[in-house]
């Protein structure tokens, strides 16, 4: 069979290493066996180093599984890593290089995506950009942010708390978002379970554009942050800047990011908790108290169905509470949280119910991607391999996803636990 011999085999390394694959698990995916003369993974080796070159049907399987396009193989050199947008994140530790290489893959990924339904939008003459994107500055201040997004979204006003619980929260909040014309996806990996990226390296994703704007939100986080992610992303769409963003406690510092992030926070807490509902002090809260404080945390996310770790952020915000006792509380929270995801997988492994592939695809790619996918490929605008690649499903998955959709009218539910 015919070799690929005219290919740069760095080039095979750098997307290997961009797509956040170690080389055992790459061999892998690309099905390379082992042989009673060489493993798997010295062949891929052989390969990178131009010991030897891979052939055709390879090459394809080797765009396939680190998703890039085949012309990027007969590429001279390695391109330069695409941008993240701004990197609002302060990470407390170094990322590892696979962990961050995933999440550009990620990023990439979504990025693709949104420029196809970009060009989905502007071919549709009633498409007009949305005025509320970049529409915003911190000058501004938080109030005024606040209130701007309250009236795009129509969010009830003078509220002493919620019915229904989060899931219900964050179900409401993501339709009057997509209503909006805000694309809000739930996505934690690349597709499989070996590239989940944690919610420690990343927690939401937005691409403020004003035609096709999108929310990314980690579906790996716990499913109470997910409102709090949600209006920190749309904060970002409203200040016109695209970029990744970590956990509240992350934003701690007098960097200018950090200064971005700590606003974008601000007026998150402020529409999910808003600032009446701490007239006053109450007397039981101590301010170096954890044991009062938690209790009193607790209560607060009860009746707003808001996270815990939310509410103390705002605490921390009020001066309610000392920064010691914040991070402790972060900290068990963070464990709390760790433990529920180890207990839920064990759980998940023992059980065979659960909702179906499409119930879940549909809940995590949202009503808005799956409508514009649906309309345009029923007027013939697009293909089914397209349509596959907007909605990151296989060619064949792309029609019992729409089924599933039209025969729901596009309700879903709040989704399995992640």
């Amino acid at each position: 069979m015919a070799r690929a011999e005219n290919i740069n085999p760095g080039i095979l390394t750098w997307a290997r290493e961009t797509a956040g694959l170690s080389l055992e698990d790459a061999a892998n995916r690309l099905g390379i066996t082992s042989s009673a003369a060489i493993s798997a993974v010295e062949k891929l080796e052989a390969l990178e180093k131009g010991e030897q070159f891979p052939t055709r049907n390879q090459l394809d399987k080797f765009a396939s599984v680190y998703r890039r396009p085949l012309i990027t193989f007969y590429m001279r050199q390695p391109p330069q890593r695409g941008a993240r947008g701004e990197d609002f994140r302060t990470l407390p530790f170094d990322v590892p290089p696979r962990e961050n290489a995933m999440l550009d893959a990620l990023l990439r990924d979504i990025r693709a995506r949104q420029e196809m339904v970009k060009s989905l939008l502007e071919d549709e003459e009633e498409t007009k950009p949305l005025g509320f994107v970049g529409s915003a500055s911190i000058e501004d201040g938080v109030q005024t942010v606040v209130d701007s997004i309250s009236r795009t979204l129509d969010l009830p006003k003078g509220a002493r708390g919620r019915n229904g619980s989060a899931d219900d929260l964050f179900r409401e909040l993501r339709y009057r978002t997509e209503q909006a014309g805000v694309f809000v996806l739930l996505v934690g990996d690349l597709g499989h379970h070996t590239s989940v990226i944690s919610e420690s390296v990343f927690r939401g994703f937005a691409i403020a554009d004003p035609i096709a704007p999108f929310v990314v939100i980690n579906d790996q986080d716990a499913r109470a942050a997910r409102s709090f992610t949600l209006m920190h992303e749309l904060a970002h769409i409203w200040l016109g800047q695209t970029g990744v963003s970590g956990t509240p406690d992350q934003a701690d510092g007098e960097t200018p990011t950090a200064r971005i992030e700590q606003f974008c926070n601000d007026v998150a807490g402020e529409i999910l908790l808003p600032s009446y509902a701490f007239d006053v002090k109450p007397d039981e809260l101590a301010t170096n108290d954890k044991q009062s404080a938690s209790a009193y945390v607790r209560r607060i996310a009860d009746l707003w169905r808001v996270s815990e770790p939310m509410v103390a952020y705002r605490l921390r915000r009020l001066h309610w509470i000392t920064g010691p006792v914040y991070r402790s509380l972060n900290a068990d929270y963070a464990a709390r949280w760790h433990a529920s995801k180890i207990k839920d997988k064990d759980k998940n492994k023992e059980s065979e119910g659960g909702p179906s592939y499409y119930t879940v695809k549909q809940f995590k790619l949202g009503n808005a991607l799956i409508d514009v996918v649906r309309r345009t490929l029923r007027n013939n605008e697009l293909t089914y391999t397209k349509a596959a690649k907007v909605l990151g499903v296989k060619p064949s998955s792309v029609e019992p996803l729409l089924s599933k959709f039209e025969s729901s009218r596009g309700v879903f539910v709040p989704g399995p636990r992640s």
